[in-house]
């Protein structure tokens, strides 16, 4: 999977300039948010851009909710999670009330403190840069893991190139002290 290859990596990224750029860590406080969201099952990867492309988008083009604040929950741990079951939340900041056509649930995201790093880069380079926060930076913070979800966060200004497939989003990891 994607988290075994970045591992396999991970010597050549240690040393790479954009570790160096998502390393640059902050610590934040978030305020609970309810999401709207559908969920993908199978490989991360290619396919998570397949799928919000394909069905994502057109759900929230027929919900009127593009330019909303968007968020790619990750449910399972690919290093020891088989590739067909991961599971993957494409989810769109909505208000508690909403109730909108198609497929879709609604969950919140837990307020509280996280640790999020900027990344700029390909789908194919994600992977390693959530290694290099996890593996790298967590150890070494003084801070753990807890139970609350990671994500990345996708602001509705943030940065896509159309032509490389280049995108920006903080990956973000919930945090408590040792």
């Amino acid at each position: 999977g994607q988290a075994a290859t970045a591992a396999r990596r991970n010597d050549e990224f240690s040393k790479s300039d954009s570790q160096e750029a998502s390393m640059n860590v902050k610590i934040i406080d978030r305020k609970p948010t309810t999401v709207a969201y559908l969920r993908h099952v199978g490989p991360y990867g290619p396919e998570l851009s397949e799928f919000w492309e394909g069905t994502v988008l057109p759900w929230m083009q027929t919900n009127r909710l593009l330019g909303r604040p968007r968020y790619g929950i990750s449910l399972d741990d690919p290093g020891i999670t088989a590739p067909e079951r991961l599971r993957y939340d494409a989810a769109i900041e909505v208000e508690p009330d909403f109730v909108g056509a198609g497929q879709h649930q609604k969950t919140s995201i837990p307020g509280g403190k996280y640790a999020a790093a900027r990344f700029n880069g390909t789908g194919a380079e994600l992977g390693e840069a959530w290694m290099a926060l996890l593996r790298d930076w967590l150890p070494g913070s003084g801070l753990q893991l807890d139970a609350r979800p990671l994500f990345e966060y996708y602001a509705p200004d943030m940065a896509m190139d159309l032509k490389t497939g280049a995108f920006e989003c903080d990956i973000c990891i919930p945090v408590t002290k040792l």
